[in-house]
C-alpha cells in the first residue's frame, strides 16, 4: 500500500519559504492574552504548591490535634496532590468531551469552592476536604492549560507560549511566599493564606467567558465556522488559508482512522505507546530529579545545612522561589531557539552537577553543624545552582512536549494520563524525601537524585524527539517513523523545502 503524505501549509518548511509570515512571541496580542488568561490556572497550581508550607505553621497553632499528629499534617499537605491526581486523570476526558474552555471554567469553579471551604473550615477534617477540592481543580487545570495554549499557538512560538504557563506556576509559588509573609501578623492568618487563592480562580472564570474555544477542538467537532472565526483573530489573511488547510488535512486523517478514542488505545497502538512513554517519562523524571524536594523542603534543607534561624531559612527559600520564576523566563526564550531536547539535556547536566555539590556539602558537614560554615554555604550554592539549571529546562520542557506530541484525537486523554504520572511522582517524592534523608543521610539522598538525573539524560537521548518548530502533523510523522521503521526524510525539519513526501508502509503494519 502506498500512502502519500502532504506536508501541510503552515509547517516549518512552509515558514522557511515565507519567513515574513513567522510570528514572534509578542507578535499577536490576542494570542498572548489567551495564553496569559489560560496561564492563570498555572498560577493557581503554583500558589497552592507553595502556600501550604507557611499556612501549616499556623494551622498547627489553631488545631492542637494537628500539632500532635504528623499524619494529619502530612494529610493536609498531600490531600491536594491526591485531588490533583484524580483531576488530571479525569481532565483528559473532560477536555476532549466538553472542550478546553469549559474544562478551564470547571476547574475554576471547583478551585474557588475549595478555597472557600478551606478558609471557613471549623476543623482539620473539613480543611482536608477543601484541600481535596482545590487539588481537583489544579489537576484539571494542569492538563487543560498547556493543551489549550498549544492548540491556539503558531508552531514557531508554541514552546515559548506553553512555557508561559510554567512561568505562571513558578510565579504562583513565589507569590505564595510573599502572601505568607504578608499575613503573618493578621488574625486568622492561615485562613487568609488559603482563602486568597480563590480570587484568581474567579478572575480567570470571568475572563474565560470572553475567550474562544480551541480552534483545533472546534474543527474536530465539525464546528468549522466557529473555528475559522477564531483563526481570523490569530492570523492575517496571508497565512489564514494555510492554517485552515492544515486543520482540514488533520481532520481528514482523523476521519480515516475512524476509531473510538479509548484509554487502552494508548497501549495498543505502537505510535501512541512511544509518544506516551516519552511524555510520561519526562513528567516522571521532572519530579524524581528532585524539584519539589527543593520547593517543598527548601527551608528544611537550609536548616539541615546548619542555618538554624527560621527567618534566614525562609529568606533563602524566597530567593530560591524567585530564581525559579526568573529561570523560567530564560526557558521561554531558549525553548523555541535551542529546541526542547537540547534544553532538557543541558538542564539535566547542570542538575547533576548541582546535586553532587549538595551531596558533598552534606557528606562534609560536621556532626553538629553550627551557623552554616563553609559546607553550609556550599549547600546553599548547590540549591541555587540546582534551580538555575532546572528552571529553564526541565521545568517547562515536559509540559511543552506533552502538549504537542499526541495526535489531536488523543491529546486530552494522553495529556491527562501524563499529568497524572507527574502528580503521582510528585506525591512519592513529597512523602519520602524526609524519611529517606533520615534513614540514609541527606548526602546519600541527594546522590540518589543525581543518579536518577543521569538516567534521565539517557532517557531523553533515546526516547524524546526534537519537536521545535514542527506542526502537529509533522510530530505525528516522527512517531510513525519510529514505530514502523526509518524512512528517509520523514518528519525531518531539515528536509523542509520538499512540500510532498512519499512514504511506503507495509500493508497491515499499523497496530
Amino acid at each position: 500500500m502506498t500512502l502519500t503524505i502532504q506536508t501541510a501549509p503552515g509547517s516549518s518548511g512552509y515558514l522557511d519559504m515565507f519567513p515574513e509570515r513567522r510570528m514572534s512571541y509578542f507578535g499577536n496580542s490576542y494570542i498572548l492574552g489567551l495564553t496569559v488568561t489560560a496561564g492563570i490556572g498555572g498560577l493557581l497550581f503554583g500558589y497552592d504548591t507553595g502556600v501550604i508550607s507557611g499556612a501549616l505553621l499556623y494551622i498547627k497553632d489553631d488545631f492542637q490535634v494537628v500539632k500532635q499528629s504528623s499524619f494529619l499534617q502530612e494529610t493536609i499537605v498531600s490531600m491536594a496532590i491526591v485531588g490533583a491526581m484524580i483531576g488530571a486523570a479525569a481532565g483528559g476526558w473532560i477536555n476532549d468531551y466538553y472542550g478546553r474552555k469549559k474544562a478551564t471554567m470547571f476547574a475554576d469553579v471547583v478551585f474557588a469552592a475549595g478555597a472557600i471551604v478551606m478558609a471557613a473550615a471549623p476543623d482539620p477534617y473539613v480543611l482536608i476536604s477543601g484541600r481535596l477540592l482545590v487539588g481537583l481543580g489544579v489537576g484539571v487545570a494542569s492538563v487543560t492549560a498547556p493543551v489549550y495554549i498549544a492548540e491556539a499557538s503558531p508552531s514557531e512560538v508554541r514552546g515559548g507560549l506553553v512555557s508561559t504557563n510554567v512561568l505562571m506556576i513558578t510565579g504562583g509559588q513565589f507569590l505564595s511566599y510573599l502572601v505568607n509573609s504578608a499575613f503573618t501578623q493578621v488574625p486568622g492568618t492561615w485562613r487568609w493564606m488559603l482563602g486568597v487563592s480563590g480570587f484568581p480562580a474567579v478572575i480567570q472564570f470571568g475572563l474565560m467567558l470572553f475567550m474562544p474555544e480551541s480552534p483545533r477542538w472546534l474543527f474536530m467537532k465539525n464546528r468549522k465556522a466557529e473555528a475559522i472565526q477564531v483563526l481570523t483573530k490569530m492570523y492575517d489573511i496571508s497565512r489564514l488559508e494555510d492554517e485552515i488547510d492544515h486543520l482540514s488535512a488533520a481532520e481528514e486523517e482523523e476521519k480515516q482512522r475512524n476509531r473510538t478514542v479509548g484509554y487502552l488505545d494508548v497501549f495498543r497502538s505502537k505510535e501512541l505507546r512511544l509518544a506516551f512513554i516519552a511524555g510520561a517519562g519526562l513528567q516522571a523524571f521532572q519530579q524524581f530529579t528532585g524539584i519539589n524536594t527543593v520547593m517543598y523542603y527548601s527551608p528544611t534543607i537550609v536548616q539541615m545545612a546548619g542555618f538554624h534561624s527560621n527567618q534566614l531559612a525562609l529568606f533563602l527559600s524566597l530567593i530560591v522561589a524567585a530564581m525559579n520564576a526568573a529561570g523560567t523566563v530564560v526557558g521561554i526564550y531558549f525553548i523555541d531557539h535551542c529546541g526542547r531536547k537540547k534544553l532538557a539535556l543541558s538542564s539535566l547536566f547542570g542538575v547533576i552537577i548541582s546535586l553532587v555539590i549538595l551531596s558533598v556539602s552534606f557528606f562534609k558537614q560536621p556532626d553538629a553543624p553550627n551557623d552554616g560554615g563553609l559546607y553550609g554555604w556550599l549547600a546553599v550554592l548547590g540549591l541555587a545552582l540546582y534551580i538555575a539549571f532546572f528552571a529553564p529546562g526541565m521545568g517547562p520542557v515536559p509540559w511543552t512536549v506533552n502538549s504537542e506530541i499526541y495526535p489531536q484525537q488523543y491529546r486530552g486523554i494522553c495529556g491527562g494520563m501524563s499529568a497524572t504520572v507527574n502528580w503521582i511522582s510528585n506525591l512519592i517524592v513529597a512523602q519520602t524525601f524526609l524519611s529517606i534523608a533520615e534513614a540514609a543521610g541527606t548526602g546519600t539522598t541527594f546522590l540518589i537524585l543525581a543518579g536518577i538525573a543521569v538516567l534521565a539524560v539517557f532517557f531523553v537521548i533515546v526516547f524524546v524527539p526534537e519537536t521545535q518548530g514542527l506542526t502537529f502533523s509533522e510530530v505525528e510523522q516522527i512517531w510513525k517513523e519510529r514505530a514502523y521503521g526509518n524512512v528517509s526524510g520523514w518528519g525531518s525539519s531539515s528536509d523542509s523545502n520538499s512540500m510532498e513526501e512519499e512514504v511506503l508502509l507495509e500493508q497491515g503494519s499499523s497496530s
